[in-house]
């Protein structure tokens, strides 16, 4: 397994200064932020380390990305984008089709060969009614991915943690019953998952067994952590909205038994790509302290990946 992370959290350096200090730090891989050159909607959107669009139209920016990760020392594990693109709102999906298919052809153009992202949701409808939403949308998406040989991996992020992500949440692959469904629906094998442990313990999930259902389908991995606050859920209740007894930590901070999901993911012999990814607000002060977010993560995590 290679380790590296997830680049959305150095959302102030260019890309040249993030492969620096992957370098500089070690990391094997990174997951490349690639979102359109636009205003963010969330936390950790709107990073844009690459620019998909510019990678396609200008050979030379295409040229500089590989062997300035070449000269670093330094894999591009995915491009990653994470929009929702069955959205409600008809052109906010269709824009984010759009610049889905131009992340696509930047992995094929810069050989990266893999896209992370999300299924997508429209959060007023009920699974069912997404499920043909996803016939609707993805088959062009999925076919594109074929036609580019680029596997498209699918973080199991619920993207429901406030009230504007109500009732249901931007993200429909959020469990294993609505992944057979959806790998029923587009059954592919450019299609798979971006594993993250973390989004199970706040569902009350197993989060090692799936991993043995679909390893088949684990085409790249998250460290990410996740903290419950018991005597906040005994309060508020699992109805509550989620970061009200929930937080994402480093890994090691938070309830994500470590030693276990290695361990699982040695056991199925996965040996691809593994990101740190960070959203723990109490490394967020300063520019300080995000480096030593993913400083102190690899340093734990390397007792169990080496």
């Amino acid at each position: 397994m290679k380790l590296g992370f997830v680049t959305a959290i150095l959302d102030s350096w260019n890309y040249e200064e993030m492969m620096d200090f992957a370098s500089e730090q070690g990391f094997e891989c990174v997951e490349v932020a690639c979102w359109p050159q636009e205003k963010a909607e969330r936390r950790y959107a709107g990073v844009s380390h690459i620019d998909a669009e510019r990678v396609n139209q200008d050979d030379a920016y295409a040229e500089h990305i590989v062997e300035y990760a070449k000269k670093s020392g330094v894999e591009i594990s995915s491009l990653a984008y994470y929009p929702n693109v069955m959205a409600a709102d008809k052109a906010k999906s269709a824009a984010a089709v759009e610049h889905l298919k131009q992340v696509i052809l930047a992995s094929r153009k810069l050989g990266v060969g893999m896209v992370t992202t999300f299924i997508g949701r429209d959060q007023t409808k009920n699974v069912q009614e997404n499920l043909e939403l996803v016939k609707e949308i993805w088959p062009p998406i999925i076919k594109l991915a074929e036609e580019c040989d680029v596997k498209v991996a699918i973080e199991n992020c619920p993207m429901l943690f406030g009230e504007d992500q109500w009732p249901g949440g931007q993200n429909l692959m959020t469990t294993p019953p609505i992944w057979r469904e959806v790998f029923r629906i587009l059954d592919s094998d450019h299609l798979g998952i971006n594993y993250d442990p973390s989004h199970f313990i706040w569902q009350m999930i197993d989060y090692i067994r799936p991993l043995y259902e679909f390893k088949d389908k684990i085409f790249h991995v998250h460290y990410k952590d996740i903290k419950i606050y018991k005597d906040k859920l005994e309060s508020c209740g699992i109805m509550a909205y989620p970061l009200e007894y929930m937080s994402p930590k480093l890994p090691g901070l938070g309830d994500v038994d470590w030693g276990k999901y290695v361990s699982a993911l040695t056991d199925i012999g996965y040996d691809g790509y593994t990101c740190i990814e960070v959203e723990d607000k109490a490394f967020e002060d300063s520019k300080e302290k995000v480096e030593n977010s993913l400083i102190l993560s690899k340093r734990y995590l390397e007792q169990f990946v080496i």
